[in-house]
């Protein structure tokens, strides 16, 4: 996302689009948060004007993060316009997290017993390798988180590409689409934090350890490893109700006190 442009002339452009996505994604936290944090509770009606004077960004960032968050299962369209926030259970979402991480466990172990296409195989190291160079400064940026989470949907992506199953494939994309199932559906409410990004290079261990399972042949190891991988996004759950524990207890946060776990 930073890197140095070819030629000066080039470098204007360069920024702008590194700046774009930052701010994309920025405003892609914000409103994931706002639903998170009950302030957008189920039922609610989101306009993109109000949105633009609520973020104080322009329409592009907005309709990107609108489209991504429908995508997620957490936002529906409405027939005269507009979205309406989806209402959603803790059970909702540990199921969909659970169904993601089957679907995402069976394509890694079908790409181990098959043999995963040596050039998807490097194109996964490629991309590893960019995530490596993301999460090696202390605290990430805008735009490093930016990075990260074109990059680590790269690789989910590829992994689907190494199992070459198109109709495990397709269920995969429509598990995605439910409450925080995706893969690069962070809930952070503090994205650019030590505690967020220790938790990002856990995953690019697991990352790390089912590719090497993969190149191995170990088809059950790389199963149980995509699957524990996809169990990162409820403890990222734990870390938000973790970190504002009294707003949880008194209420003001609905939308956290209704997907805590059950005791």
């Amino acid at each position: 996302m930073n890197a140095p442009p070819v030629e000066l002339i080039e470098a204007p452009a360069a920024a702008a689009t590194g700046g774009g996505e930052s701010v994309q994604v920025r405003v892609l936290l914000q409103l994931r948060e706002l639903i998170l944090s009950g302030e957008l509770p189920g039922g609610t009606r989101i306009a993109e004007l109000a949105i633009v004077e609520r973020l104080g960004v322009s329409r592009t960032p907005i309709r990107a993060a609108l489209v991504r968050l429908e995508q997620e299962g957490l936002i529906e369209p409405l027939p005269n316009g507009g979205y309406m926030v989806q209402s959603f259970s803790e059970r909702d979402i540990a199921d969909a997290i659970e169904l993601r991480g089957t679907l995402e466990g069976l394509l890694a172990r079908l790409a181990a017993e098959r043999g995963a296409p040596a050039v998807v195989l490097a194109e996964a190291r490629q991309c590893l390798a960019g995530l490596d160079a993301v999460l090696a400064t202390p605290q990430l940026n805008d735009e490093g988180f930016s990075a990260y989470v074109a990059l680590n949907s790269r690789f989910h992506g590829l992994l689907c590409e190494m199992a070459d199953s198109p109709t495990i494939t397709r269920q995969l994309e429509r598990a995605a689409g439910l409450p925080f199932a995706s893969p690069s559906g962070f809930v952070v409410l503090q994205a650019h934090s030590g505690r967020a990004r220790d938790m990002l290079v856990v995953a690019q261990d697991q990352h790390r350890q089912v590719l090497d399972a993969i190149e191995q042949r170990e088809g059950a190891r790389a199963e149980a490893i995509m699957r524990e991988h996809s169990r990162l996004a409820r403890r990222n759950l734990s870390e938000v109700l973790a970190a504002h524990p009294s707003e949880a207890h008194s209420g003001s946060m609905p939308a956290i006190r209704m997907i805590r776990r059950r005791r």
